[in-house]
């Protein structure tokens, strides 16, 4: 996916840029970058961050970066900020985007008299797809609403300009952006955990197509909300970080309601409750609460060598890494019967080897629970997962198997309960070597998060999200 990080301040804001932007390092592992503006200069730099920390690849740098203001990124799609210098004036651009039309958008803009420099993947560079519809306009405002309305897919981003920071969520505010002040500055991020350690306090958040501008006195609107929402689901199952909050509700509890809910009824017989960690705790500590059974780590991961969760780059190296990086606990698992609860299963290879790993420790039984409804349609939205195609999942392969075609039934399968949801989940539990298998239901999670339906995007889950 993706998250940013951008500060306006009266004083120097490398150190506050520099770290915000950090703490978005759980959102991608691709690229990352910074610049800063200072006296009307930009200032950038940006790297390659599959095998290093943010962190590592920048800290050297930053006695090049100087001014009050900048903005940063963790993508993992292309490489950003872009630095443009157009009739709206100069400024440096940073987005969470996904473009599924960028082909049709390039031939057009080219017949227009557009240029494109950068690249990524031997595709345009979506960032500067995104600042060439933006030039477009008659003013930044005008310019980010003809992105919104030419763009199928999504996109936040952040403007930074020599004296503000415009920023504007996604049209169907499927991405957050949130910002925060303290006495003399203000900050803006994908993620509300890049605010607490640097003294910000969470004040306002943005919502669908709403376009501010942010500067060290204070928040304009310059575009209201709309009012249809889609925001994603998975934010709060998978990408969010515990302490993170979107539309004021906070993920750990969000995963935690979920399990508890799901336990209640549960009447599987267990000697204790474990996580697939990191992302199945919160589930999984509401899961024991809600069955009344102890809550202990059957599985523990390894972080001093392998703290991140998405590199490296290829699917048969994160393979590798998911598998060395969690250790099952032997001395709590032989000859026990235990529910561990992990945040999805999309292809089912991690989890198979978990399973082995499990039953080479002498566990007795291993029921699994999912805090989401199995993964059906491939998300168009957001850069979710790598997959190339939609037999890459577990559930269309099963189908596949089932049907004899791997589209087939679709509203079935994605129906909680009904005769073909049940074969496929079944089907998945044979597959994987598991006693038993549960996914939440979606009215569940949508309870979980405690927003309407209408305003979530389910799409990987029930196909309803429209673009």
């Amino acid at each position: 996916m993706g998250g940013f990080f951008g500060v306006t301040a009266r004083h120097k804001c490398i150190d506050e840029l520099f770290y915000g932007v950090d703490y978005n390092s759980h959102m991608g592992t691709k690229r990352a970058g910074m610049v800063t503006v200072d006296g009307g200069v930009f200032s950038r730099s940006i790297h390659n961050i599959e095998s290093n920390y943010f962190r590592t690849k920048f800290q050297n740098e930053l006695r090049d970066f100087t001014g009050n203001s900048g903005i940063g990124v963790i993508s993992d799609t292309d490489a950003q900020p872009i630095i443009v210098n157009c009739h709206l004036g100069k400024f440096a651009i940073v987005t969470v985007a996904r473009i599924n039309n960028i082909s049709e958008l390039e031939k057009k803009l080219l017949e227009k008299g557009h240029h494109f420099c950068e690249h990524s993947y031997d595709i345009i560079n979506p960032t500067e797809m995104i600042a060439s519809l933006i030039s477009e306009g008659k003013d930044v405002v005008d310019g980010i609403t003809n992105m919104f309305n030419h763009l199928r897919g999504s996109c936040s981003l952040l403007l930074l300009l020599e004296d503000r920071i415009i920023a504007a969520r996604d049209h169907y505010g499927r991405t957050p952006v949130l910002v925060a002040k303290k006495d003399d500055a203000y900050a803006v991020s994908s993620e509300s955990c890049s605010f607490p350690n640097l003294g910000f306090e969470l004040c306002y958040e943005l919502g669908p197509s709403e376009i501010v501008e942010i500067k060290p006195d204070g928040i304009r609107q310059l575009k209201a909300p709309g009012e249809e929402m889609q925001i994603c689901s998975f934010l709060w199952t998978y990408y969010g970080y515990p302490v993170c909050q979107y539309e004021g509700r906070n993920v750990d509890r969000m995963r935690y309601v979920d399990g508890r809910d799901m336990a209640r009824e549960d009447d599987t017989e267990v000697d204790f409750v474990s996580a697939i960690p990191d992302s199945g705790i919160g589930m999984a500590l509401g899961y024991a609460q809600g069955k009344g059974v102890p809550y202990l780590r059957g599985i523990c991961k390894y972080t001093p060598t392998w703290p991140r969760s998405f590199t490296p780059s290829t699917q048969e190296r994160r393979e590798l890494v998911a598998k060395m990086k969690l250790i099952a606990n032997k001395s709590l698992l032989k000859g026990r019967k235990v529910i561990f609860c992990d945040d999805s299963i999309v292809r089912g290879t991690q989890l198979r080897d978990n399973v082995t790993d499990l039953r080479d420790a002498g566990i007795k039984e291993i029921h699994m629970r999912i805090s989401c409804p199995p993964l059906i349609y491939p998300c168009k939205f957001l850069n979710f997962t790598s997959s190339k195609s939609e037999l890459d999942y577990i559930t269309r392969r099963v189908i596949q198997k089932l049907e004899g075609r791997h589209d087939a039934h679709l509203d079935e399968y994605a129906t909680h309960g009904s005769e073909r949801y049940n074969r496929m989940v079944e089907e998945i539990r044979t597959e994987l070597g598991l006693d038993s298998l549960k996914f939440s239901s979606m009215e569940n999670m949508v309870n979980a998060i405690g927003l309407p339906k209408c305003r979530i995007c389910t799409h990987c889950f029930d196909g309803s999200s429209h673009d």
